[in-house]
């Protein structure tokens, strides 16, 4: 915060004396953000402490969105669906640690960002990143489709706001690891979001995943994150559900022929008591 006040008021001085030495003066602003955030994190917490691993995690999220910020005002029209992008997923993942500190702060830990959540989503990360720049060199017009950037936008948002609708609602109950065994308190979820379906927070990861390729008009990564996240959510729906199952018998049952899981062509795990 510290860092973005000194440069936030300084970012118009900036501007004017970098804009009569350089033409993309933004990504020299970009830099000297960067620098004065993790300046100020440096001076503030202690190196390798475990609050500093938290900090820089937090304010490399933040630095992100902030270039994501400038991109989007200052650089040329075909890069500017990439900071949106970057605003969306840099978004994502710290709210995905601050409501977690709001809902369940027992379960904190570094991995709460989900920055490293698997190699698959790594590598599925570095792809569309490839794909936007082949396709702006190759076909820049095409990351100027305004609206189907917008519906991405949406698409992010809804499932942004589903995904956190539903941790507030399970609150304790929310965790990012599949529970092997019962804790004391935990109880089964059926109200606000849960009434609608089974898994809400899969659903709106399921669809800002997907929006976030769209924001980006990269058709290729569209159908595989679809493809990949449909997969990856059809394991996990039907082993979550086995666990559920055990913990809460009978009365899991009923809640699933009540609802639907939300994904589509997912049916979960299902058996006869």
């Amino acid at each position: 915060l510290a860092g973005s006040v000194v440069f936030i008021s300084l970012i118009s001085l900036l501007s004017t004396l970098l804009s009569y030495v350089v033409e993309d003066y933004w990504l020299f602003l970009a830099a000297i953000y960067s620098v004065c955030i993790h300046g100020v994190l440096y001076l503030f917490y202690k190196p390798r402490g475990y609050a500093y691993k938290i900090v820089w995690r937090a304010a490399l999220l933040g630095t992100g969105a902030g270039i994501g910020l400038l991109t989007t005002i200052h650089a040329p029209s075909s890069w500017k669906v990439f900071g949106w992008y970057m605003i969306l997923i840099c978004t994502f993942h710290f709210s995905e640690y601050f409501t977690t500190a709001i809902v369940n702060p027992k379960s904190l830990n570094l991995d709460t960002f989900l920055l490293n959540h698997s190699r698959e989503y790594g590598v599925a990360a570095v792809c569309s990143w490839i794909e936007f720049l082949l396709e702006r060199s190759l076909y820049p017009e095409l990351k100027e489709t305004w609206w189907i950037s917008v519906v991405g936008f949406v698409l992010c948002i809804t499932g942004e706001v589903l995904r956190k609708a539903a941790m507030f609602t399970a609150g304790t109950n929310f965790n990012h690891i599949i529970q092997c065994h019962r804790e004391e308190g935990h109880v089964l979820v059926t109200h606000g979001v849960y009434s609608l379906c089974r898994h809400p927070s899969y659903v709106g990861w399921f669809l800002w995943s997907v929006g976030t390729q769209t924001v980006l008009v990269n058709p290729v990564c569209i159908i595989a994150y679809a493809l990949a996240s449909w997969k990856f959510f059809k394991t996990r729906v039907e082993a979550e559900e086995v666990t559920l199952l055990n913990f809460f018998g009978e009365d899991y049952v009923q809640y699933q022929k009540r609802t639907c899981t939300g994904l589509p062509f997912i049916y979960g795990f299902r058996v006869e008591l």
